[in-house]
């Protein structure tokens, strides 16, 4: 069965009216997309045709050229991947999710086979650097490139000698810093941004090279990796990675990725309860813009951690404190502004070298369904107000009388 990419409106009005695309690219592309995509998706046309009305399967423009992706997984596709179609077709695979464990006995032995090696999870927002023809990108976990990202990762980063020499390789990794748009976090080693990588994959087939490989690779071209805290023996990684957790948690940092020295076993994270605290601290401060599964989950963690930990009964009693603190006391806040006459939002602050940089972002944003205005701009300073809006008319209902 012909694949009918026709029926994706958006191809319609876009690739076959493409005036940048010439009659031989549309049919190198064409060609593409009814033969060699099923066969690197191995799965059927009439799944993809699916795919299309659903809109799992979305086109785009970007730079006058086409490009497709993928809003949900499909197949051996992950969610966010994206196919750029240039003088060469580039495939960037989104990245795999990571599987998390709430005890870490016996999990790690199940899953383990020898050694693992223990990264530190960092908390920012994923970013995958490539190369597409002579550009250099950035994409975000659900594949939208990122305008300011792109900016920052070749500011922050000499990418150029690495990506003459590995073309075919996507730089994994994390934005992190006070002036991150989408997760702000203090850490004394990046200041305002940086970034980490802590994976190099294929571009093609998502293979992530061995963890010698990734360090001897950035090493070379002197790439910033996140903090290894060591390789252990799968028998004594629980206890290993319970001091580590702590220690983590105490310099509040976010918690580990424990992975396999080949990277043949797909890796596991595991994080701190201080991380499971900030998180629900953001969720309550807008409690009707965050789903309830984002605040059971993370209660849970909490719940078998403290198992695991064999805490104290004092132990307990903080931990509990400060879980109940991070619910209450962020959402009485914003009732509160709500109830002087204030919206719930939240301030981004992003560098930036004129006010048309603050102007792209704001439109990116946009794109991505988040309702967000340029506050003010000073200096090289943007500040970016994104309004929760449905925070501010829910708590605004029930303080005029509303139901709930």
């Amino acid at each position: 069965m012909k694949i009918d990419w026709r029926r994706n409106n958006t191809l319609t009005n876009f690739f076959f009216n493409c005036s940048s695309c010439d009659l031989e690219s549309k049919t190198v592309i064409e060609d593409f997309l009814d033969k060699k995509l099923q066969k690197i998706l191995n799965i059927k046309s009439e799944k993809l045709n699916d795919a299309i009305e659903k809109g799992i399967i979305k086109f785009f423009e970007f730079h006058t050229r086409p490009a497709l992706q993928f809003r949900k997984g499909i197949g051996r596709i992950e969610d966010g991947t994206t196919i750029y179609f240039r003088d060469k077709i580039e495939i960037i695979r989104g990245f795999p999710k990571i599987r998390r464990t709430l005890l870490l006995s016996p999990t790690l032995k199940n899953h383990f086979e020898d050694e693992i090696v223990v990264e530190e999870k960092m908390n920012g927002y994923n970013v995958r650097i490539a190369s597409i023809g002579d550009e250099i990108v950035a994409l975000t976990r659900r594949g939208y490139m990122c305008p300011y990202t792109t900016k920052k990762a070749v500011e922050i980063l000499d990418l150029s000698p690495f990506f003459n020499d590995n073309p075919d390789l996507v730089i994994c990794g994390e934005m992190v810093g006070t002036e991150n748009p989408y997760v702000s976090h203090y850490y004394e080693e990046i200041g305002n941004l940086g970034f980490r990588v802590f994976d190099l994959r294929k571009k093609i087939s998502n293979e992530p090279l061995p963890i010698k490989d990734k360090q001897k690779i950035l090493n070379k071209y002197g790439l910033p990796g996140v903090r290894v805290f060591g390789t252990f023996k799968v028998n004594e990684a629980p206890e290993k990675i319970k001091e580590i957790i702590k220690q983590v948690g105490e310099n509040k940092r976010e918690g580990v990725v424990m992975k396999d020295p080949e990277m043949e076993i797909p890796p596991l994270k595991y994080t701190s309860s201080r991380a499971h605290d900030d998180e629900i601290g953001y969720a309550f401060t807008y409690p009707f813009d965050f789903g309830r599964d984002f605040f059971f989950s993370r209660v849970i963690r909490e719940g078998f951690q403290a198992y695991e930990m064999k805490e104290s009964e004092k132990e307990l009693q903080k931990r509990a404190q400060r879980l109940g603190e991070s619910i209450l006391n962020p959402m009485i806040k914003t009732i509160k502004n709500v109830a002087s006459g204030n919206q719930a939002t939240e301030d981004m602050t992003i560098d930036i070298e004129n006010e048309e940089e603050a102007e792209e972002f704001l439109r990116y944003l946009h794109n991505l369904g988040v309702y967000a205005v340029i506050h003010k701009i000073e200096g090289n300073k943007a500040i970016i107000r994104r309004i929760h809006q449905s925070t501010t008319d829910k708590i605004t209902n029930l303080l005029n009388g509303g139901l709930y």
